[in-house]
């Protein structure tokens, strides 16, 4: 091996070392760059957890999460007891309303009579019947119990009872 032909070796070798470093570099620049953007999203999340320097570490973070649990179960018993209240209190209240518009005569006037029934969730509330006539209106009012009344019920007033009770 000659001379020249030992320094054009060695300068095969050397351009091949120099593609291979710049390609390394590339790719290593290529990381460098992805790996400072992950870090940053990390150190985002990171402040968010730590409230933007608020917190000084995660046992602060600890503690303050074990306080918002605590005044939220307090907050929890609070609400479950006026829910109960509530519960109880919606026990008398009409749950139930069914109506009814008829005609009580067939050839005067139009459906301008009605029933109205209200009841709670036991069925028990009243029935409200207003009938439309030439001479004015006249309105009834009967108790009911359990669905049933003690007086004796128009075709009407049953259907609004069974309206109100999902039975039609």
């Amino acid at each position: 091996m000659s001379y020249d032909g030992f320094i054009d070796f060695i300068m095969d070798i050397f351009i091949i070392l120099l593609i291979i470093f710049v390609a390394t570099s590339l790719v290593l620049a290529v990381l460098i760059i992805f790996l400072i953007i992950y870090s940053y999203k990390i150190n985002k999340r990171f402040d968010l957890l730590l409230e933007k320097g608020k917190l000084k570490g995660l046992k602060d973070v600890l503690f303050k999460q074990i306080d918002k649990v605590k005044r939220q179960e307090g907050e929890i018993v609070g609400i479950n007891s006026r829910l109960k209240n509530l519960e109880n209190i919606s026990e008398d209240t009409f749950q139930k309303i069914g109506v009814v518009r008829f005609n009580p005569f067939k050839n005067l006037g139009g459906n301008q009579s009605f029933v109205i029934a209200l009841l709670d969730r036991k069925n028990n509330g009243f029935i409200i019947s207003s009938l439309f006539i030439k001479e004015g209106s006249r309105v009834y009012a009967k108790l009911i119990k359990e669905g049933k009344s003690d007086h004796s019920l128009s075709e009407e007033e049953q259907e609004a009872i069974s309206r109100a009770t999902g039975l039609k």
